[in-house]
C-alpha cells in the first residue's frame, strides 16, 4: 500500500463503512461521537489508552482501524499483523520499535508502515502523549498477533 492510499482509504472507509443508506448502497456516515471511546485492553496494553473511531470495512474489503491515544508512558504489547499495519500520527510525540532494533521516534505528520509478520510495539514516550490513526488488514479473519508486554526495561529511559 502507498502512503497516499494509507492515508484517502480509511478516509474513504470511514464515509463509506456505517449508517446504512436508504438502499444499502452509496456513501454512508459514521456521525463524529456517534461511538463510545473504549479503553485499550489491559492485556495488550500498558498504561492509559483509548480507542475511538473504530472502523471496519465490509467484505469484499478487509481493513479497519481505529484512532488510538496514549498517555504518557503508555504503550501496546509487543504484536504482529498478518498483511502489516499502518500508523498515521496526528498529535504528540510516541515510539515505534520492531524487535531486535532500535526505538524509532514519531511525531504529527509521520506515516509509520509495519510489514506483514513484524514484531512491534508503538506507543507515547515517556513524558509526552500521542495520538495515531491505526489501520490494518485481516487475513482469514484476523488483523492482529498480541504477544508479551513490552517490559520497563525494553520501554527503558529514552
Amino acid at each position: 500500500m502507498n502512503i497516499f492510499a494509507a492515508i484517502a482509504v480509511p478516509c474513504l472507509l470511514l464515509a463509506s463503512a456505517a449508517g446504512a443508506a436508504e438502499d444499502g448502497k452509496g456513501v454512508r456516515i459514521i456521525p463524529n461521537g456517534s461511538q463510545p471511546s473504549a479503553a485499550g485492553p489491559a492485556a495488550n496494553f500498558t498504561g492509559s489508552v483509548r480507542v475511538d473511531s473504530r472502523f471496519q470495512g465490509e467484505a469484499p474489503a478487509r481493513i479497519g482501524g481505529g484512532v488510538v491515544t496514549f498517555e504518557p508512558g503508555a504503550r501496546t504489547a509487543w504484536h504482529t499483523h498478518p498483511l502489516g499495519q499502518t500508523l498515521i500520527v496526528t498529535a504528540g510525540k510516541g515510539l515505534v520499535q520492531e524487535w531486535g532494533g532500535p526505538a524509532q521516534e514519531i511525531q504529527p505528520g509521520d506515516v509509520a508502515w509495519i510489514p506483514p509478520g513484524v514484531k512491534h510495539w508503538h506507543g507515547a514516550g515517556p513524558t509526552t502523549g500521542m495520538s495515531h490513526v491505526a489501520v490494518s488488514e485481516s487475513l482469514d479473519g484476523k488483523s492482529v498477533e498480541w504477544l508479551e508486554k513490552v517490559s520497563d526495561e525494553q520501554y527503558g529511559p529514552r
